[in-house]
């Protein structure tokens, strides 16, 4: 099969843009190093801690030694499989702040102001619940959910926030981000609806897309034109040929990585490592961005959280119940209530997030406390800390140098002792008097400044949100990668749509606005004019100027 377009990655962005090719009639070759995402462990939503850690699934990345985290290294998981990330991810749906892309089009990202990827947002989403049709999709191939809240846990935390003085919203991915409220996931019928599920296994069906197992090495270019990708395949080496064009939708680690291995990218770097320079852009691998977070922790005053499935029969009784009936526990990511507030008078929109969860457990279900607990992992959403994905060789097997410079700018320690302060004062509500016992984590001995520092230093974790490494601008913008439409620049025939592509990260989980990428990408692609822009507004707290809540 000869393709127009070769695709590198099955991820959320990739599997996007090869169900809206095909559905214009163009031949597609995907390029993905993983394999199946069949059985329990991906698709059961409960199982969620498992596929993250199985090299199966997981590319296995991991920082360097973050030199203001004390020399730890931190995971950096990327999906490795049909559905890449979408995969092996939490679930959680969060389109963005509609200000986050406000600021994309004001950082050069013309065209992606909140105005024109709202439609994009709607085209993509079957939303069960939420504010209605105005902001929210009715027929898009993404089925996105709730959970039932039966746990009275979830409550409890929605309440206390309005107990402190939040708003209430009944919808953060529509008008009003701001407040505390129900969670959404990409789940339906129970089970995890992937990229893979909503739109690569329909795009196979038409017989317009291919996918192809293979170590993707490098873009081979003539001259300055992209035609086609080398793969390490079971049956060797080769040459994929595109007709039209090479999109590279491979995760904001390995499309710079790639770009590089490529010819393309800072020309010094690419010399050390014995490569031809084709273009010289310093931006690629650099404006490195992550959201971190910490797990708040408490013990309960009653046994009503999950610790009581914690264990060989219990894990039994919720699998078995998933597998006949896709139903229980297993059939909920069980992040079902969360927030998005600011963190002082000041700031326009939310810059804190929370995931609520009824149990005491690491995300990587690693360490769960002694009995039952509930937890809130909390961080700030817009760290001005920067940092980079380079080359470690100029072998396409070797993992890239990945470093974050976690908590490198002062305003991130500040940002986060408010957090933990905050935190503390939403669970001391009269909500969790029924529930709380006792503060575990950081605990409270932690209060100064110092302790609070120390404690971070520690126990920060990544909500695993990697992204900016090809940032998007405008041409003339000698830090930019690619332009508005995608298009790598500097060179012909090649682009980058996915998370690398961001300018600045978005308030929330990156699923969400990596699939929009893909869509909105897809229709740059076949040359059509965007979806018309919307003119409808997002609600902004009238008093953020004087006050923080």
């Amino acid at each position: 099969m000869q393709a127009e377009y070769v695709i590198v990655g099955a991820g959320s962005a990739g599997c996007a843009m090869a169900y809206r090719l095909a559905e214009a009639g163009k031949r597609v070759t995907v390029i993905e190093h993983g394999g199946s995402d069949a059985g329990p462990f991906i698709q059961m939503p409960g199982a969620l801690s498992y596929p993250m850690n199985m090299g199966i699934y997981d590319w296995g990345f991991a920082t360097e030694p973050e030199p203001h985290l004390g020399g730890r290294v931190l995971a950096t998981p990327r999906g490795k499989v049909i559905g890449g990330s979408s995969s092996i991810n939490g679930m959680v749906y969060v389109r963005g702040h509609a200000r986050d892309f406000d600021t994309w089009a004001e950082m050069g990202a013309d065209g992606w102001s909140y105005a024109d990827v709202l439609p994009y947002f709607k085209r993509m989403e079957t939303a069960h619940g939420g504010s209605g049709p105005e902001f929210r999709g009715t027929d898009g191939p993404l089925h996105v959910t709730r959970g039932k809240r039966e746990n009275p846990l979830f409550d409890a935390f929605i309440e206390a926030g309005r107990q402190a003085g939040y708003p209430v919203t009944a919808d953060y991915n529509g008008q009003q981000q701001e407040g505390f409220g129900p969670f959404e996931a990409t789940i339906h019928k129970g089970r995890r609806w992937s990229a893979a599920n909503a739109y690569l296994k329909p795009a196979l069906k038409t017989g317009k897309v291919q996918v192809l197992r293979g170590l993707a090495r490098r873009v081979v270019m003539e001259g300055r034109r992209a035609v086609g990708v080398e793969v390490d395949t079971r049956a060797g080496r080769q040459v994929v040929r595109a007709g039209r064009e090479v999109i590279l939708a491979a995760s904001s680690i390995n499309s710079p990585k790639l770009l590089m291995l490529s010819g393309i990218g800072p020309a010094a770097h690419l010399k050390e490592h014995g490569i031809e320079v084709v273009a010289d852009r310093p931006g690629v691998g650099a404006n490195l961005q992550d959201h971190l977070e910490i797990y708040m922790q408490f013990s309960a005053s009653q046994p009503i959280t999950l610790y009581k499935y914690w264990n060989l029969w219990g894990k039994a009784w919720v699998g078995a119940q998933w597998l006949l009936s896709r139903s229980g526990p297993g059939a909920s990511n069980q992040f079902e209530a969360c927030a998005f507030i600011r963190s002082k008078a000041g700031v326009e929109y939310p810059d804190i997030q929370y995931h609520f969860l009824p149990i005491a457990v690491r995300y990587d279900g690693k360490a769960v406390a002694e009995g039952h607990g509930f937890q809130a992992h909390v961080g700030p959403m817009r760290s001005k800390s920067r940092g980079s994905v380079t080359l470690r060789s100029g072998n396409p097997a070797d993992a890239p140098v990945i470093r974050f410079n976690y908590m490198s700018h002062p305003d991130d320690w500040e940002d986060f002792r408010t957090c933990i302060r905050l935190t503390r004062e939403i669970f001391g509500q009269e909500a969790f008097k029924p529930y709380l016992k006792a503060e575990l984590q950081p605990g409270p001995r932690v209060q100064n400044d110092i302790e609070l520092d120390d404690f971070l230093r520690e126990h920060v974790e990544s909500a695993y949100h990697p992204c900016g490494t090809c940032r998007m601008g405008r041409a003339s913008d000698p830090m930019a990668v690619v332009d508005p439409e995608c298009r790598v620049i500097g060179v012909e025939g090649l682009r980058v749509a996915d998370s690398s592509i961001f300018p600045q990260i978005t308030n929330g989980n990156l699923n969400a606005p990596s699939i929009m990428t893909g869509e909105k990408a897809a229709d740059h692609i076949l040359g059509r004019t965007p979806l018309p822009a919307s003119n409808l507004e997002p609600w902004i707290n009238p008093n953020w100027r004087v006050s923080q809540r």
